[in-house]
């Protein structure tokens, strides 16, 4: 049973990862008078959010879904159980960050409810493989985009990638105001996107698209319909987030909660719409059998010319996801080594652009080796995708128990709390076991690297804890 300090077993982590004594020099007086602060509206939360959610997937994997699901109404159905189902794990998410608002996020919640040797291997996993392995999987999106549009030769797609990093972490090092404005407008600008896409999608005449009268409309077996969820959450991915800016919401307690809650409907809607003009325009079958579904809508209206505009907007959706990642990234690796002493370069908040610029350029220079790796590979969005879902999804379902742990263990106030619980936990507990194992079970040689990795991490365990152990003998 842990308490609320992270005690397990009746053994305090403090005994495991002591924590320095005020005259201790271990961590710099800046980091102590230097902190995240409430400066975030509602309006730059959700801009964060939802710009967070919607990146490439919305436009590659709707045929993907498609082929999965006979009929029209089966795929908005798959679609909208998701944004249902993402919806249960923000209102969970919801409950653990008005509580703990911390800048920590996830990694946070996972020491008040396990202790330290957990927290410390999810913000291991979090610095070396889910973030940092996102950021490059994002950043060779817009690569393979960028060089659409204009190629300097064959490692084209990989050099857009290493600028993305460098620029996204170079903006979010500038400070919080300039990383949440660019944010705003990036996210306001994918959004009209999408919704210019939809208005010309709904303008189309609809196809004479045949029925399938062999086989009802809906999914023609478990496996198939479960394909098409995993598919369908991905896309939706990237609302978890939102823990990191628990801290820096003003005030953190309703807004936090308006914040997810509205992006989660926000998102929900957009992916409705933008699956209905795909519909409305191609067909079911069309849809499924076009795997540039979004090119050839646009196509359909504006010619030739339709494919680099949505070569444009999906490079936009891109850049607007991955900025959101570093920006919450660089707060779980600040996190982390504010907890502890041997990685506290990492822990440390500057006050001038009030960032953690430390832990935002070693979270951007390993991004880069990994956009590197993938280029070496010459298969970076799909190495990216191996390296980093399982550890994602194991953390996820960890996160979700840690609500159950800390509602035990800790039963005080709480400004929200999750509905119908304990079903709703339960159902998001379910889901993220779910997609941990189709993540094993789909993914290659990538998603072995990502778990060496994360294995690393539970290595370099040992001599961290007797480092401080020779510490607090001291």
């Amino acid at each position: 049973m842990t308490s609320d300090d992270g005690e397990w077993a009746g053994v305090s982590s403090d005994e495991f990862f002591p924590r320095p004594s005020v005259a201790a020099p271990t961590l710099p007086s800046i980091a102590a008078a230097a902190a995240p602060r409430p400066v975030l509206r509602v309006a730059d939360a959700m801009g964060l959010i939802v710009g967070t959610i919607i990146g490439a997937g919305i436009f590659r994997t709707p045929p993907l879904v498609a082929s999965n699901a006979n009929g029209e109404g089966a795929i908005l159905f798959a679609w909208a159980l998701g944004g249902a189902l993402s919806l249960v794990g923000a209102l969970c998410y919801a409950e653990l960050a008005t509580a703990y608002p911390d800048a920590g996020g996830d990694y946070y919640f996972l020491r008040r409810a396990f202790g330290a040797r957990l927290a410390f291997l999810f913000g291991w996993a979090r610095l070396a493989v889910i973030q940092t392995g996102s950021i490059a999987l994002l950043a060779f999106i817009v690569g393979d985009y960028a060089a659409r549009l204009l190629s300097f030769g064959p490692r084209s797609a990989a050099l857009y990638a290493a600028l993305v990093v460098v620029l996204l972490t170079a903006l979010n090092v500038a400070g919080i105001r300039p990383g949440s404005a660019t944010q705003n407008v990036l996210t306001t600008a994918v959004v009209f996107g999408l919704l210019l896409m939809v208005g010309a999608g709904l303008a189309l005449a609809v196809p004479g698209d045949a029925p399938m009268p062999a086989t009802p409309s809906g999914f023609a077996d478990g496996a198939a319909f479960g394909l098409s969820m995993v598919f369908v959450l991905l896309t939706y991915g990237g609302w978890n987030e939102s823990a990191y800016i628990s801290a820096e919401v003003r005030p953190p307690h309703g807004n936090m909660v308006r914040a997810l809650v509205w992006s989660i409907l926000v998102v929900t809607a957009l992916y409705l719409l933008v699956n209905w003009a795909y519909l409305r325009a191609l067909g079911a079958a069309g849809v499924a059998a076009s795997p540039t579904v979004a090119a050839d809508l646009v196509q359909r209206v504006a010619g030739e010319k339709g494919g680099r505009l949505v070569s444009v907007l999906i490079a936009l959706a891109t850049i607007t996801s991955a900025n959101g990642t570093i920006f919450t990234g660089g707060r779980s690796a600040y996190a982390l080594g504010r907890d502890f002493p041997a990685l506290a370069f990492l822990g440390r908040w500057s006050p001038r652009p009030d960032a953690p610029v430390n832990a935002l350029l070693v979270q951007g220079g390993i991004a880069l080796g990994l956009a590197l790796l993938g280029a070496w590979t010459r298969k970076g969005f799909e190495t990216m995708v191996e390296y980093t879902a399982p550890v994602f999804w194991l953390f996820l379902l960890l996160t979700g128990l840690s609500l159950f742990t800390l509602r035990y263990t800790d039963p005080g106030v709480r400004p929200f709390r999750v509905p119908l619980y304990p079903i709703t936990p339960l159902l998001f507990c379910a889901t993220s076991a779910y997609l941990l194992y189709a993540s094993l079970v789909y993914t290659g040689i990538g998603a072995l690297i990502g778990v060496g990795v994360l294995a690393v991490g539970a290595i370099l365990l040992v001599p961290l804890s007797a480092g401080q152990s020779d510490r607090s003998a001291s």
